[in-house]
């Protein structure tokens, strides 16, 4: 799904749940070849490490995100995860969801044989010094939307081009670098059971938008 898309539907899911007229949904989506920056500041701009030529040249766009957090890149062989989740009545804390979100992809990481763990100071599921997901969110009146990356075979050169959520010290990895023959639909469904889990949650599969509801 094109990035800009995915925007849009996150924001018409958002008025629908926040108006009652969907469940809690969990939408996974693979991007073409894309960065987005945050909310903050200048977003993550001034850690972008290529020209706009040249990201042009290779038919990557730039995008301006309401979420918080750096600049990160979504490209084929990662998993996007947009929870579009109703926070209330016994979830309305911003840091709870983030380490929530951080325990559903350390989980699946497990699944796989992947041995995660959390950075002090610094979001995301990490192994050693290489982030493997890198999470992003916004809560709207505790309507949540954005989320998570979760690297399965993705090409990691292209992060070449930033200096990843801003974090010079640090690289990124996939389950492929790890030497996990694991696909994306294979993670795709260890992250609906798990977010299932933590979330306390029925999965109820949804069509066409291939998203999972939940109730």
């Amino acid at each position: 799904m094109a990035y800009a898309d995915s925007l849009a539907l996150q924001r018409s899911l958002v008025e629908d749940r926040r108006a009652d007229r969907i469940g809690d949904l969990l939408l996974l989506v693979e991007h073409p070849p894309a960065l987005t920056v945050g909310a903050r500041g200048d977003g993550g701009r001034s850690h972008i490490l290529s020209t706009p030529e040249a990201l042009a040249a290779r038919g990557i766009g730039v995008y301006e995100t309401d979420r918080g957090g750096d600049i990160t890149y979504h490209g084929p062989g990662q998993v996007v995860g947009y929870p579009i989740i109703d926070l209330r009545p016994d979830r309305c804390d911003v840091h709870r969801y983030v380490r929530d979100l951080e325990e559903v992809l350390m989980r699946v990481a497990v699944d796989f044989g992947v041995e995660p763990s959390r950075v002090p100071g610094l979001t995301g599921v990490w192994v050693g010094n290489d982030k493997l997901a890198a999470i992003g969110v916004r809560i709207g009146r505790w309507i949540t939307s954005h989320g998570f990356a979760f690297n399965v075979t993705t090409d990691l050169s292209f992060f070449d081009l930033i200096v990843p959520c801003g974090i010079a010290d640090r690289g990124v990895t996939s389950l492929a670098r790890l030497g996990c023959a694991a696909s994306c639909a294979d993670v795709e469904g260890r992250l609906i059971a798990r977010f299932s889990e933590v979330f306390d949650r029925q999965p109820i599969e949804v069509t066409p938008m291939r998203a999972t509801g939940a109730r």
